[in-house]
């Protein structure tokens, strides 16, 4: 009997010890399944999932349907950030801390950044809590700084004054009650740089913000290295606090500010993590010098165990027809001749554009794109028809005279089409003498506005 009893004691224990994030979707709307992901440097790992529940709940007075979902998590489970992906198809997701300790939480689908009410869990409230004071406080900050750059009104110097002692009351007093708290990190690492003073400029207002961006955020901080807190600065850093009015200064201030990243990050795995991190953002952007300068200055760099090598060839692949790159050579037969793109000569400017008999679309742009360079004899056409079958396109490209015509069967499995990861048409590409891609225009308007600029 007491060996029963010690069995029943232990395993007690074990359950008792287990944690549970729990809550309520308002409304539920069509979502079933929810996913439970650790972050884990700029990457998710995926934990469980859970289904959601329909139930009834009383909301302010009134009865109405909500989602329920629940996780069980083990007793040995890690202290991090973790997500809620409550959306499957559209990414919908909520990140909160986890540190050995139950959470219960309601999450609104339509707002879900302020639609997140914590019922259990101290670490959350206390970071939610501070999250909104401190924001609503650095607006007002930050107004009544761009008021007074804008009008030179003297009250707002007292005005900034006040809100500034007010804001580091409010940061401080968080500090404090978040000591020994996972939270703490978080929110001592987002303490926005203030001018002791007002500034007089705007150029001294946002020179500020830039040389003091990093003051309160340690890049190698492992508190911080597992959620999304780090990437977010650093993408806001690049990609917001240093714009440019030209192209060739933006691909400058980019330059600079992902080698000041790089430079403080000291550890190799989390370093590698942020350079396939900013790599994938500007491959969506399709800039290749900055993908070839990060492969080449800081990818290449990194131990041979931190290259992933599959990731770089697969980024390079994608971005063979990116903006700045040699457009990617190809052959037709036209009048019995073999052509090559590359050989295609007699002009400063070329269009290259891919489309199909079968789009609708295409056979209403295409033409007008005919007429607008009917009589523009800088710029020469390589069109590139994505089909099934040739017997249409025969006819089709008659109505097309004077541009050259290759034909690409296999339609979207088409090598060509592929190697310039074409996914809708039509897709133009605008080339220099040189057949550099010089411009990648989104629509027929933007194309006629880039043809208009062309010399």
């Amino acid at each position: 009997m007491k060996k029963i009893t010690l069995f029943l004691l232990l395993l007690s224990t074990y359950i008792q010890a287990q944690y549970s994030i729990k809550g309520h979707l308002n409304p539920p709307k069509k979502h079933s399944w929810m996913l439970l992901y650790k972050l884990e440097g700029v990457k998710q790992t995926y934990l469980q999932n859970t289904k959601i529940n329909a139930t009834n709940k009383t909301i302010a007075g009134a009865e109405t349907t909500v989602g329920y979902f629940e996780f069980q998590l083990p007793a040995d489970t890690k202290k991090g950030v973790y997500r809620i992906t409550y959306d499957i198809d559209n990414g919908g997701f909520v990140d909160i801390l986890f540190n050995k300790e139950n959470i219960e939480l309601t999450i609104n689908p339509d707002a879900p950044q302020i639609g997140v009410n914590i019922i259990q869990s101290k670490e959350n409230e206390v970071y939610q809590n501070y999250m909104r004071e401190i924001a609503a406080r650095q607006y007002k900050t930050d107004s009544t700084q761009i008021a007074y750059i804008k009008n030179k009104q003297q009250n707002s110097k007292a005005g900034y004054s006040a809100s500034l002692k007010k804001l580091n009351e409010i940061q401080n007093r968080y500090l404090k009650k978040s000591e020994g708290m996972f939270a703490y990190h978080f929110i001592k690492a987002s303490k926005r740089y203030n001018s002791n003073t007002i500034v007089e400029t705007y150029d001294e207002y946002i020179s500020n913000a830039l040389s003091h961006f990093f003051d309160h955020i340690d890049l190698n901080d492992k508190n911080l290295r597992n959620s999304s807190f780090l990437s977010d600065r650093i993408s806001d850093y690049v990609f917001y606090m240093n714009f440019a009015t030209t192209p060739k200064e933006q691909d400058i201030n980019y330059k600079k500010a992902v080698d000041l990243i790089l430079s403080e990050v000291k550890d190799i795995a989390f370093k590698a993590d942020i350079i396939e991190f900013l790599i994938s953002q500007f491959t969506v952007l399709k800039n290749a010098v900055l993908v070839d300068y990060l492969f080449k200055k800081h990818f290449d760099s990194l131990p041979e165990k931190h290259q992933n090598l599959e990731f770089k060839n697969k980024t390079l692949a994608e971005m063979a027809a990116a903006v700045g790159r040699i457009a990617p050579d190809f052959s037709w037969e036209e009048n019995g001749k073999t052509i090559k793109l590359s050989e295609v000569s007699g002009s400063s400017n070329y269009l290259l554009i891919f489309y199909s008999t079968e789009c609708p679309h295409c056979l209403r742009e295409v033409p007008q794109v005919f007429d607008f360079l009917k009589n523009n004899s800088k710029v020469k056409v390589v069109a590139f028809a994505m089909e099934e079958e040739a017997s249409t396109w025969k006819n089709y490209k008659n109505t097309l005279p004077g541009w050259h015509h290759a034909l690409g069967l296999g339609k979207w499995k088409n090598e060509v089409a592929r190697t310039y990861q074409i996914n809708a048409t039509p897709t133009y590409f605008v080339l220099d003498a040189n057949k550099k891609i010089t411009s990648i225009p989104e629509t027929l308007n933007d194309l006629k506005a880039v043809l208009k600029q062309l010399n």
